[in-house]
């Protein structure tokens, strides 16, 4: 059965005017539901997780200031998000998600976090709407519980991974795949084990050429034992955050071939979901409903 690994504390209350859709945290299981997609039964409620696992990724020093409100202005800014006890509860109830979700992934091939896919999240700081790095922190858990040896992350969210990268910069267990808008955020870009760089306005043809191309022979060459997926939504035509030009079907597509590599080559992968800036919130449900159901599809 397929495991999605949902909390009703992922709609976190926001400012009036916030540009970040919320809202897709509630509507995305709702429409999962109300099409048959996906059933009660196929949904996990994660916990506070033990610290000890986020400090396997993240400074004790950066989590004890975040958890105690003690970030300075600067910091809350770079943040993107107003900072609370709600909010950082929220970020470690979605660590906690994808940590749980790799058992289901082992169990069945694959497994989803409503949420997560925060890897702007470096180990001593927050940036852009990403506090804990969600599946960085999953991959030291699936290290540290010996289920996993060499694991690939593969980040397809049109913004760069940065923090993912600082976090296993000095980490050849863990390879770090980013193919992203290489005109957009970050304008600073860290060095992943592989950057792929998409130029501005490349449609659906471009994009998949590049990612067939290089996908393949990424997990021949590294044999992966487990892979996280983000599968960010704001590559799309009309994100109001992603220069690129793709469709939904072209996402669609994306996601057909990352998770039917995987299926096929038996390797273990957890999703989680990443950006999505539509003025169309309709839009995003869309594109990342179609994930879902292609997981039901391949798998189930």
């Amino acid at each position: 059965m397929l495991k999605i690994a949902y909390h009703t504390i992922y709609k976190h209350p926001l400012p009036e005017g916030h540009r970040f859709p919320m809202e897709k945290y509630e509507l995305l299981p709702r429409q999962l539901l109300h099409e048959g997609t996906c059933s009660e039964d196929n949904f996990f409620e994660p916990e506070l997780p033990s610290e000890k696992y986020i400090l396997n990724v993240h400074d004790a020093d950066y989590f004890e200031r975040l958890s105690n409100l003690k970030l300075s202005a600067k910091e809350v800014r770079k943040s993107g998000f107003p900072l609370s006890e709600a909010l950082v509860k929220r970020e470690m109830i979605i660590a906690d998600g994808t940590m749980k979700a790799v058992h289901y992934s082992l169990e069945n091939g694959i497994s989803f976090n409503i949420a997560g896919g925060t890897h702007h999240a470096y180990s001593n700081r927050a940036e852009a709407f990403c506090l804990l790095n969600d599946q960085a922190i999953a991959a030291r858990y699936l290290q540290q519980k010996n289920l996993a040896k060499k694991i690939l992350i593969v980040d397809l969210d049109v913004h760069q991974g940065n923090g993912t990268a600082e976090i296993f910069q000095n980490d050849p267990s863990v390879f770090t795949f980013s193919m992203h808008g290489k005109g957009n955020y970050p304008f600073k870009k860290e060095e992943s084990d592989l950057d792929i760089e998409v130029p501005d306005g490349s449609g659906d043809i471009e994009y998949l050429k590049l990612l067939k191309e290089m996908l393949p022979d990424l997990i021949e060459k590294q044999k992966p034992d487990f892979i996280f997926y983000l599968s960010g939504m704001d590559i799309l035509e009309t994100d109001k955050l992603g220069r690129l030009s793709c469709t939904v079907n072209g996402c669609k597509e994306r996601d057909r071939f990352v998770l039917q590599s995987c299926h096929d080559l038996n390797i273990p992968v957890q999703c989680s979901m990443g950006g999505g800036y539509s003025k169309e919130i309709r839009v995003i449900i869309e594109a990342h409903a179609n994930t879902y159901r292609l997981a039901k599809e391949i798998y189930f």
